[in-house]
C-alpha cells in the first residue's frame, strides 16, 4: 500500500485533487487501519468497567457510524461547520476517566445499565455546547491554556488511565483469575508485539502496531482456550441508529468534569488541525487558517453532540491520521469521503462489535497500557518543552499531588458534601482546576522573549493530541518537527 510513498514531504494529491477510486481506496484503508482500534477502545473500556457487556456490540456499531458521519462533516465542510481537511474523527480517550466517574456514581446508587448510559450520554450531549461556544473564542484562551496547564492535565490523564490498562492486563476488574500467570503472559505478549512493531523501520507496521498486537493476542488466547466464539452475543444483522435509545439524563455534580475535558478538547483539536494543515501544505497563519481552526473545533463540538444523540461517546480529531497523510502524500479531502463510508459500513454490522466484545481483557490491557502510558509521556514532554522555574515547579507539584492524591486515597473526600465529592473525585478535574487557578494567582515573571501565539506552529505543545497516543506510539515522531517547519 506504500508503492507511491512521497519523498521529502512531497504531496501526491493536494487538498482539492480527486484521486482515482483505487488510490482513494488504498489511502482510505490506511487511515482505517490507523484509527480503527482507537475508535472502538474507549467504548470497550467504559463498557467493560461499568458492566455493560450486553450493550457493547451496539455501542461499538454506533461509535463507528458516528465517527464516519463526523469525518464526512469535517471533510465536506457545511458553511462554518468543518475544516475541509482529512480530519478523521473518532471516540476520544480523554473522556474515559470522567465518564467512569459518572457511570460509577450512578451504579453505586443502584442505577440500571439504561440509567448509567442515559446519564453519560446526557452529560456528553450538553457538554458539547462548551466546545461549540469556545470554538468562537479559541484565539483568546492563550492566557489560561498554556503548556504548563495542558501538560499537567495530560500527564494526570495518562497516569489515571494506566491503572485501567494494568487492571485489564491482569485479567479485568473483579476477575476470579486476576493476576494469574496466563493473564500476565497473554497481556505481556501483546505489549511486546506492539513494542517490536513500533521499532520497525516500516511506517505501515508502526501505524498498524496496536491492531496487529491485538490480533496476535487474540490468536494466542484462542490457542489457550481463553477466547471462544461460542459465547458470542446474538445480535441483529444490521444496527439501526436510534436517537437517545437509552434516554437522556443530567446531573450538575457530575457535569463539571465532563465540561472541563470538553474545554481541553477544543484546545487539542486546534493543535491537531495545525499539524494537519502543515502536512497538507495549507496555510498555518492568517484568516483562512483561523477560519479553518474555528470550523474544525465547531464541528468537533457538533459531532460530539451527534455522537451522544446516537448513543456514542464524544468524538475528536485523531492525531495519528496526520501521520498517514505525511506517509502517503495524499492530502485530498476527497479521501475523507471514502474513510467516512468505510467507517459507516463497518458500523452497520453489529457482528463487528460482537466479535470485539469477546476480546480477553489481558489482550486489551496489553495494548492500551502502552497507549495510556504514552499519554503521560506526552504530558511530560509538554512540561519539559520550556524551562521549569521555581513557580512552575510549585504549580506542577501541587497540581499533580492533589490530582493523583485523590485517585490514590479516595476516602480523603468522604466527609465533603456530595457535590464537592463528585467534582473533586476526578483526578483530572482536581489537577486541572488547581493548575489553572495557581497559574492565574501566582504571577509569572516577565519573559525575555514574547511568547508565540496559541496557533503558531512553533508551539505545537499548546494543543497536543493527547486523546490519541497512537500518534506518538505508532509513528514515533512529533506531528510538527523542526525540519517540517523549515
Amino acid at each position: 500500500m506504500q508503492t507511491n510513498r512521497p519523498q521529502n514531504g512531497e504531496i501526491l494529491y493536494s487538498l482539492t485533487d480527486v484521486p482515482s477510486v483505487g488510490h482513494s481506496t488504498t489511502a482510505a484503508l490506511q487511515h482505517i487501519m490507523a484509527c480503527f482500534i482507537g475508535i472502538i477502545t474507549p467504548t470497550l473500556i467504559i463498557g467493560s468497567v461499568l458492566g455493560l457487556q450486553a450493550e457493547i456490540p451496539y455501542l461499538i456499531s454506533m461509535a463507528l457510524m458516528t465517527s464516519g458521519v463526523s469525518t464526512f462533516i469535517q471533510a465536506k465542510k457545511f458553511g462554518p461547520i468543518g475544516c475541509g481537511l482529512i480530519a478523521v474523527q473518532g471516540t476520544s480517550f480523554t473522556f474515559i476517566s470522567a465518564l467512569l466517574v459518572a457511570g460509577t456514581a450512578i451504579k453505586s446508587r443502584g442505577g440500571s445499565n439504561e440509567e448509567i448510559m442515559a446519564l453519560m450520554f446526557g452529560l456528553c450531549f450538553f457538554g458539547a455546547f462548551v466546545e461549540i461556544v469556545l470554538s468562537q473564542f479559541i484565539q483568546h484562551l492563550k492566557a489560561v491554556i498554556t503548556p504548563l496547564t495542558t501538560g499537567i492535565v495530560i500527564t494526570t490523564i495518562g497516569i489515571t488511565l494506566i491503572k485501567v490498562g494494568m487492571t485489564d492486563l491482569s485479567g479485568g476488574f473483579n476477575a476470579p483469575d486476576f493476576g494469574a500467570p496466563h493473564n500476565l503472559i497473554l497481556g505481556l505478549s501483546v505489549l511486546v508485539t506492539v513494542i517490536a512493531l513500533n521499532a520497525s523501520k516500516y511506517p505501515l507496521l508502526r501505524l498498524s502496531a496496536i491492531f496487529i498486537g491485538m490480533l496476535v493476542g487474540c490468536i494466542i488466547a484462542w490457542y489457550q482456550g481463553i477466547l471462544s466464539f461460542n459465547n458470542m452475543l446474538s445480535s441483529p444483522l444490521i444496527s439501526i441508529p436510534e436517537p437517545f435509545k437509552y434516554g437522556v439524563a443530567f446531573d450538575w455534580e457530575l457535569f463539571i468534569p465532563i465540561a472541563l475535558v470538553y474545554f481541553l478538547s477544543a484546545i487539542e483539536t486546534s493543535g491537531d488541525l495545525t499539524a494537519n494543515s502543515l502536512f497538507c501544505k495549507e496555510p498555518i497563519k492568517g484568516p483562512i487558517y483561523l477560519k479553518r481552526i474555528k470550523g474544525g473545533i465547531l464541528a468537533d463540538g457538533i459531532n460530539s453532540m451527534l455522537a451522544a444523540m446516537f448513543n456514542s461517546f464524544p468524538n475528536t480529531t485523531f492525531g495519528q491520521n496526520n501521520a498517514v497523510i505525511q506517509m502517503t502524500g495524499v492530502a485530498s479531502r476527497h479521501v475523507g469521503f471514502y474513510i467516512a463510508g468505510f467507517l459507516v459500513l463497518l458500523g452497520v454490522f453489529p457482528v463487528v462489535g460482537s466479535v470485539l466484545q469477546l476480546m480477553p481483557k489481558p489482550v486489551l490491557g496489553g495494548a492500551t497500557l502502552v497507549m495510556f502510558a504514552t499519554i503521560a509521556v506526552a504530558g511530560v514532554k509538554i512540561l519539559t518543552s520550556e524551562p521549569i522555574d521555581r513557580r512552575k515547579s510549585l504549580i506542577i507539584a501541587t497540581s499533580l499531588g492533589l490530582g493523583l492524591g485523590v485517585m490514590m486515597v479516595p476516602d480523603t473526600l468522604a466527609q465533603l458534601p456530595q457535590l464537592a465529592n463528585n467534582i473533586l473525585s476526578s483526578s483530572v478535574t482536581t489537577a486541572g482546576f488547581c493548575a489553572i487557578i495557581m497559574s492565574i494567582a501566582i504571577p509569572e515573571p516577565k519573559p525575555a522573549v514574547v511568547e508565540a501565539d496559541i496557533f503558531e506552529p512553533q508551539e505545537p505543545s499548546l494543543a497536543p493530541k493527547y486523546n490519541q497516543p497512537a500518534a506518538t506510539v505508532l509513528v514515533g515522531e512529533s506531528p510538527i518537527n523542526e525540519s517540517e517547519q523549515r
